[in-house]
């Protein structure tokens, strides 16, 4: 087993993350996104979309996607579980992952890839509007997360999950993609000084 791994990227972190919560060894096979090794036959040959996270098992099954990848490990070790593990936490956890990633994982790395200069080459065409439009989506969607966090620990409830993972990593995404955490989302700075604390958050 190797997990192909493309560093401080978001996708990479965030499985790198779940993996060090479950407190398993997965060999890394490190990638330079920055020289374009995503791009390389290695990769290309396992992923033909050319992303970044992908595992390869020992029979030669490749597994890509972080989210799947942290699902196949969960079921592989399911504790601590960090899908839940009664229905309603499972859809619970679900539910805000999805939200989480529709609403500020994916809006932050639309600002990111369409504004910034050194993703020209990656996102072609970039446009501009788009990425300056989904600026303000992500803060919208942080001030519904702030609401939501008011009543609750977590991001899905009173234990840490995926979601808590998701949520972390688009935030501190953030300040490459140059969108401000507003000062006034007091529930949202309580929950992310919590989880970003947590020794997980270096792997």
């Amino acid at each position: 087993m190797r997990l192909f791994d493309g560093g401080r990227a978001p996708n990479p972190r965030r499985t790198r993350i779940f993996i060090a919560e479950k407190a398993i060894e997965v060999p890394l096979e490190p990638v330079d996104m920055g020289r374009l090794e995503h791009r390389s036959e290695t990769i290309a040959s396992r992923n033909p979309l050319q992303r970044l996270p992908v595992l390869e098992l020992d029979d030669g099954t490749v597994i890509t996607e972080s989210i799947a990848i942290c699902r196949y490990f969960e079921a592989l070790h399911p504790e601590p579980p960090l899908f839940g593990t009664t229905p309603i936490e499972i859809a619970t956890i679900e539910m805000w992952n999805r939200r989480i990633e529709l609403g500020l994982y994916a809006s932050v790395a639309a600002a990111f890839r369409h504004t910034h200069p050194a993703m020209a080459e990656w996102e072609v065409p970039q446009v501009p509007v788009w990425g300056e439009a989904n600026r303000d989506k992500a803060v919208d969607f942080l001030r519904v997360f702030d609401a939501h966090l008011a009543g609750h620990r977590f991001a899905a409830g009173d234990a840490f999950s995926v979601a808590d993972i998701t949520g972390v990593v688009a935030v501190d995404f953030m300040k490459p993609a140059k969108i401000a955490l507003p000062a006034d989302l007091a529930n949202v700075a309580r929950w992310y000084g919590e989880v970003s604390a947590r020794p997980s958050m270096t792997a």
